[in-house]
């Protein structure tokens, strides 16, 4: 999935997120991911740039931002 339709997606369900605080989570993650914290996705991080994974991570709902959850979820 291409970064612009991960973006929208995570916006989508977290309407009170916008995209600035969305790049602090993604920014936060890719430096855990960088440090050696593990990938929550079955997918080889070698392969695949840390902000990428990071943005992956948070579209599928693996990693929760908080402040920013749906109550519904």
């Amino acid at each position: 999935m291409k970064v612009e339709e991960l973006t929208a997606k995570i916006l989508d369900a977290n309407p009170n997120m916008d995209r600035y605080q969305l790049s602090i989570a993604v920014s936060k993650r890719s430096d855990e991911l960088l440090n050696g914290s593990a990938s929550k996705l079955n997918i080889d991080p070698k392969s695949v740039k840390a902000a990428d994974l990071a943005l992956m991570e948070i579209a599928e709902g693996l990693i929760v931002v908080k402040g920013f959850v749906d109550a519904e979820r």
